[in-house]
C-alpha cells in the first residue's frame, strides 16, 4: 500500500494533466495513473499502418484556453504548431466550394447578401460566445443553496446579458432554446453555408440540425474563436504531441505520472474517497481522488452503484452519452486530388455537408441504430503540414464521420467493412482516384472509441451538450461544481462543467475548486 500522496488523479487525459499541474503548483504531491501507454487521452497520435501515424481521436486544436497554455508553458515543453488559422471548406461535387474563415465567407454560390448577413451573424454570435466564456471560466453557480461566490457569478452573467443590449439579449434567449435548422433558415439563403454552420453545431454529438440544443452546440464551438483561436490548427507530431507537452509540464511541476496503470476501483469508506486500487491489486491511499474519467465510468464502474444511494445511481444511469461519431483513417501513397481545390486548399479543413437536409438524413439513420448511407464528414490531410506523419511521398487522411451508431444490429464486426467502404466512396465522389492511392485503412466506431479511450458511449464530450446536461446540471445534480456526494472525490474531465473539446477549462476549474475548498477546510 502506498500512502504518501496528497492527491491521486485517475486518467492522464488533457484535463487530468492540467488539473494535476495546477494542484502540484499549489504544493500538493500528485500521482497521475493512466491505463494507456501514452498520456493525453483523446489527444493521441497512433501509428495505424507501418510508417503512417495520425491524430487518432481529436484532430483539430481550436479551443485550448490561452491562459492554460501560458500557465503550463506548453511551447517550452515541446508543443509546436504544424499549421494555424486554417479555413473550413464545404466541398461541392462540381468543384463549387465554399470557404469560411472568421467572418469572411467565399464561394461562387454565396450571394453578396449572404456575405453581409454572415458578417452580422458572426458579430452577434461572438457576443453570445463571449458570455459563454465568462460562464465557462468559473465553476457553474448553483441556483439553490448558493453561496456568495455563486451569487456573484450569477450577477456577472446577468450583467453580461444586459450589456449586450435589449435586442441581442432577447434574441439569445429566443434562439438558445430552438434548433440550428430554424436559425439558419431565417438567416441565410445559401444551402452550403447553412450546411457548414449546422455541422459545426453538432460534431461529436448525437443530434441533427433540427434537434433542440444545436444552437448552444454552435456557440460552444465559437468559444475557441472568441479565445483567439481563429480557424483550425494542427499540432506538429499529431495531437499526441500536445499530450506529451502537457505531461512534460506536469512532471516539471512535480507530478508523478504512471502509464499502463489502469485503475480498477475508487475506494470509498464511510462516504469518503480514500484512494484507489489498481488492476494489478496495488492500493494507493490519498485524501483526494480526482477523476478525469467520464462520470458513468467514475460512478458506475470505479465507485460502484452499490456504494451510493438509489437516486444518485439513477441519475448516473440517465446521462446521455452514446456517441454518433466514428473516425476513418487512410494511409495514402500520394496526395489525393479533390476536384476544384488547389494544393494549399487541400491542407484546409474539408467538409462534406452540402446542406442541412443532407445532414438531417444522415442523423435519421442513427436514431434507429443504423449507419448513414451518405454521412457528413470533417476531413483533415495533416501530412500537407507535417511530413513526419507519413513516409516520403505518402499522406494521411483522417475524417470525422457523422453518423454511426454505438451498437448496430448484429454488432460492428458485421458492418465494419461495409460502412468503411461506404465512407470511402463518399470521399471518392469529391476526390476521384483516391481508392487507387489507399495503402491501408482503419475505421474507429463509437464502440472502438469507447474501448480505446475508456469513454462511455464513445462520446468525446463525456455526455451530450444539451440544456439539461450543461452548467449547474453537468453531469447531474449532486455532482456539480466538481465535487461529489463522496468527500474527497472530485471530477475534472469533459463530463464536468463546461464540457469537452480540447479546451482545458474543466481541469483548471476543478483544480481551483479543490484548492479553494482545501484552504477553507
Amino acid at each position: 500500500m502506498t500512502d504518501n500522496y496528497d492527491a491521486v488523479m485517475v486518467g492522464a487525459g488533457h484535463n487530468g494533466l492540467i488539473c494535476a499541474t495546477y494542484l502540484a503548483k499549489a504544493g500538493k504531491k500528485v500521482l497521475v495513473l493512466e491505463a494507456n501507454a501514452t498520456p493525453g487521452g483523446c489527444a493521441a497520435t497512433r501509428e495505424f499502418a507501418p510508417g503512417y501515424s495520425v491524430s487518432s481521436c481529436a484532430q483539430w486544436l481550436n479551443q485550448l484556453h490561452p491562459a492554460i497554455s501560458r500557465d503550463l508553458a506548453l511551447e517550452q515543453h515541446g508543443l509546436q504548431w504544424a499549421a494555424q488559422n486554417l479555413p473550413s471548406i464545404s466541398l461541392d461535387e462540381q468543384g463549387k466550394h465554399l470557404s469560411l474563415l472568421g467572418n469572411k465567407v467565399e464561394g461562387a454560390n454565396v450571394s453578396a447578401e449572404d456575405r453581409a448577413a454572415f458578417v452580422a451573424f458572426h458579430a452577434k454570435t461572438e457576443k453570445y460566445a463571449r458570455l459563454l466564456v465568462k460562464a465557462f471560466e468559473a465553476r457553474a453557480p448553483k441556483l439553490v443553496e448558493s453561496n456568495l461566490t455563486d451569487r456573484l457569478t450569477l450577477i456577472k452573467l446577468g450583467l453580461g446579458l444586459k450589456m449586450m443590449g435589449r435586442d441581442d439579449m432577447s434574441d439569445l434567449m429566443r434562439i438558445i432554446l430552438i434548433n440550428m435548422y430554424d436559425v439558419m433558415e431565417e438567416s441565410f439563403d445559401s444551402a452550403q453555408l447553412k450546411g457548414l454552420l449546422s455541422l459545426d453545431s453538432l460534431l461529436g454529438s448525437r443530434m441533427g440540425p433540427r434537434t433542440p440544443n444545436t444552437v448552444f452546440g454552435y456557440l460552444y464551438r465559437r468559444v475557441g474563436e472568441t479565445l483567439g483561436n481563429n480557424g483550425q490548427a494542427l499540432v506538429k507530431g499529431g495531437m499526441g504531441a500536445l499530450g506529451e507537452a502537457m505531461a512534460a509540464s506536469a512532471r516539471a511541476a512535480g507530478v508523478e505520472i504512471r502509464l499502463q496503470s489502469p485503475v480498477a476501483s475508487i475506494d470509498v469508506e464511510a462516504d469518503r474517497a480514500v484512494g484507489v486500487t489498481l488492476a494489478g491489486g496495488e492500493q494507493i491511499t490519498a485524501p483526494l481522488v480526482v477523476s478525469n474519467a467520464d462520470p458513468v465510468t467514475t460512478f458506475q464502474h470505479l465507485v460502484g452503484f452499490a456504494r451510493m444511494e438509489t437516486g444518485m445511481a439513477r441519475r448516473v444511469s440517465h446521462i446521455r452519452c452514446k456517441s454518433g461519431t466514428a473516425k476513418l483513417h487512410l494511409a495514402l501513397s500520394g496526395l489525393p486530388q479533390f476536384t476544384g481545390l488547389d494544393d494549399a486548399q487541400h491542407g484546409a479543413r474539408l467538409l462534406v455537408a452540402p446542406d442541412m437536409n443532407y445532414i438531417e438524413r444522415a442523423y435519421n439513420a442513427v436514431k434507429y441504430d443504423e449507419y448513414s448511407s451518405a454521412p457528413a464528414l470533417d476531413i483533415s490531410i495533416p501530412t500537407l503540414h507535417d511530413a513526419t506523419l507519413a513516409p516520403a511521398g505518402g499522406h494521411v487522411l483522417s475524417a470525422i464521420v457523422q453518423f454511426a451508431p454505438y451498437a448496430p444490429e448484429g454488432g460492428w464486426e458485421a458492418h465494419r467493412e461495409t460502412f468503411m467502404q461506404l465512407v470511402i466512396e463518399r470521399i471518392a465522389a469529391f476526390a476521384p482516384g483516391i481508392r487507387e492511392q489507399i495503402i491501408s485503412s482503419q475505421l474507429l466506431t463509437p464502440a472502438d472509441l469507447e474501448s480505446d479511450y475508456r469513454m462511455s458511449g464513445g462520446h468525446w464530450h463525456h455526455g451530450e451538450l444539451s440544456l439539461d446536461q450543461i452548467m449547474m446540471m453537468r453531469p447531474f445534480p449532486g455532482a456539480t461544481q466538481y465535487g461529489t456526494a463522496f468527500d474527497g472525490l472530485y471530477l475534472c474531465g469533459a463530463g464536468a462543467h463546461p464540457g469537452g473539446g480540447v479546451m482545458g477549462l474543466a481541469g483548471r476549474n476543478a483544480a481551483r475548486e479543490i484548492i479553494k475548498r482545501g484552504a477553507a477546510a
